[in-house]
């Protein structure tokens, strides 16, 4: 149930960070860069003519490599190649069809896995006149690309999507609810599944890591037919190993991506860890509705709990705004609350203000509280409303975003959480210059 993983394969310095990144940067994609689990971007969340789509790049291609970092890259393109749906084949116009390319190539051929052969770095007539020379490779017909320049890329994408079988009409996607269950290895994510469904329907086992890959599951809750995802646990930086690990860390991060609502299991006999943090910081990130989940609970003693979340709340404090429940999914206690929490922020997700309320609500907290002077100028705020195509966006037409301090930018979206609700649901607010005629009668209102 989650998207098709493309990923870019070849040598050494043949532009496959640049082309990841052109994909990244032309806002068809959502980076997902965990902050704490990957050092760099290696990876896209790209979405192409409605298909949601993961891009990985991969370490330069060496055939016999000497020292124990090439031979850990190498196992990288190795579990690259084996986990893909579609592998990018890149190679540089500038050196032509060199040894080190057929080998990838036989390698390529021995995994049976639909393959591109993309030329990059064709910038001119002259270098789109050599990628003929490339048919040698036998890998079919090349596409020419120019990733630092932004060309034949729409062809190369076009090319990803008609290697793909058609997008499946998934009544799981159809849910009312998508819910994903997410946190560290070992929090007890299989076995919180198992309690909200009444049935073994996930290995539950004591060493972390059972979980390999999301495990989705329809059920009916209060007439309601809710996704419940559940999926392996999110490694800290420096634990997340080439191979399965690497892509369990994509299954889970797509689960995000897609879900409505996270359930951010934490251990309460370990406290809440800079982990714990980073992946309610992704969740954040990307938008989505967030319950706090602290499982356990059993095992604090009574005369600790207050303490305990006190801390809790003041770690958290860059998400208030998120409701925190109390549980042990091994004893059952505190099961009951998790779906109707769940559903109440899915629907405060949709909540949808009109926009002259939004616009009265926003003037009058600038009236109770004027944005401090950035030099000479003042913010002004010519009309704020919410933004219907994307889930609790606000859009604040001003004479200068950049003006716009943080803490400004947190008072008003205090207001508009005190005025309009959104528990549980992060909001975005989005500062654009206001329309000439607009900054004009702003300025005479000024001098």
């Amino acid at each position: 149930m989650t998207g098709p993983i493309v990923a870019i394969v070849g040598r050494t310095n043949v532009g496959k960070s640049a082309l990841l990144n052109r994909l990244a940067g032309r806002r068809i994609a959502v980076v997902a860069d965990l902050p704490g689990t990957t050092r760099d971007r290696v990876f896209a969340f790209v979405s192409w003519q409605g298909r949601e789509l993961t891009v990985v790049d991969t370490g330069g291609w060496q055939g016999e490599p000497q020292g124990s970092l090439e031979k850990k890259v190498r196992q990288q393109v190795d579990a690259a190649i084996a986990q893909a749906d579609v592998i990018i084949f890149l190679v540089d116009v500038k050196d032509g069809a060199i040894a080190a390319d057929e080998e990838i190539a036989d390698v390529l051929r021995a995994a049976n896995k639909p393959s591109i052969l993309t030329v990059n770095k064709v910038d001119s007539a002259k270098q789109a006149n050599q990628v003929a020379d490339f048919y040698r490779l036998g890998m079919g017909q090349p596409v020419a690309i120019s990733a630092h320049h932004n060309v034949g890329i729409d062809d190369l994408m076009n090319a990803v999507l008609a290697c793909l079988p058609p997008q499946p009409v998934s009544i799981v996607e159809q849910a009312e609810a998508k819910v994903a269950i997410v946190g560290r290895p070992n929090v007890g994510k299989s076995t919180l599944l198992n309690a909200l469904l009444g049935d073994e329907r996930a290995i539950v086992h004591e060493s972390p890591g059972t979980t390999r890959d999301s495990l989705d599951v329809i059920m009916r809750w209060d007439n309601k037919e809710i996704l419940l995802v559940d999926t392996a646990g999110i490694k800290r930086r420096g634990r997340v190993d080439a191979g399965v690990d690497y892509y369990s860390l994509l299954r889970a991060l797509q689960a995000i991506n897609r879900c409505d609502v996270a359930l951010l299991l934490m251990d309460a006999s370990e406290f809440i860890t800079a982990q714990d943090m980073h992946i309610a910081g992704y969740i954040i990130e990307v938008g989505k509705g967030m319950v706090l989940l602290v499982n356990k609970w059993d095992l604090i003693p009574q005369e600790h709990r207050q303490r305990f979340k006190q801390s809790l709340e003041r770690r958290m404090r860059f998400a208030s705004y998120t409701p925190i429940i109390y549980l042990s999914a091994k004893l059952g206690q505190g099961i009951k609350k998790i779906l109707p929490q769940a559903w109440e922020i899915r629907q405060e997700r949709q909540r949808q203000i009109p926009r002259a309320k939004v616009d009265e609500l926003v003037k009058q907290a600038v009236s109770s509280y004027p944005p401090p002077r950035a030099g000479s100028r003042r913010l002004h705020i010519a009309r704020a409303y919410q933004d219907e195509s994307q889930a609790a966006t606000f859009i604040l037409e001003v004479n200068d975003p950049k003006s716009v301090h943080f803490s400004y930018r947190r008072y008003l979206e205090n207001k508009i959480r005190q005025g309009f609700g959104f528990r549980g649901v992060p909001l975005r607010l989005i500062f654009t210059k206001a329309t000439r005629k607009i900054n004009k009668r702003m300025d005479v209102r000024v001098s």
